[in-house]
């Protein structure tokens, strides 16, 4: 440090606290506006994080549903009973569900 610094800062210590809250100041501006464009940068990666971690366990659940069901399908013999009656319920509950849902409304034009 050269003797001018020395002599300012003892000459007026007010001064010297001054320039040194001006100076922690503006950091801390400069500081916030970095945490913003660092947060503004961040979202994205967030959002894509997220639904990449959505994707992947929908995919495991479905393949871990999927998976053994088909293979289970393809163990059973097709042509006896068991099989027979499961399609046939597979049919009823079609059945069931398409009385249940609303029809749209027909058209009457004169």
């Amino acid at each position: 440090m050269s003797n001018e610094a020395v002599n300012s800062v003892s000459d007026d210590p007010l001064k010297s606290v001054a320039d040194a809250l001006d100076a922690a100041a503006q950091a801390a501006k400069g500081g916030l506006e970095e945490v913003r464009s660092s947060a503004s940068e961040a979202l994205p990666a967030v959002g894509s994080f997220l639904s990449r971690l959505t994707y992947n366990a929908c995919y495991a659940v479905s393949y871990g549903v999927v998976f053994p069901a088909a293979f289970v399908a393809r163990a059973v013999p097709k042509e006896n009973a068991a099989v027979h009656g499961f399609i046939d319920g597979a049919r009823a509950a079609m059945d069931l569900v398409d009385e249940i849902k609303p029809k749209p409304p027909t058209i009457i034009t004169p």
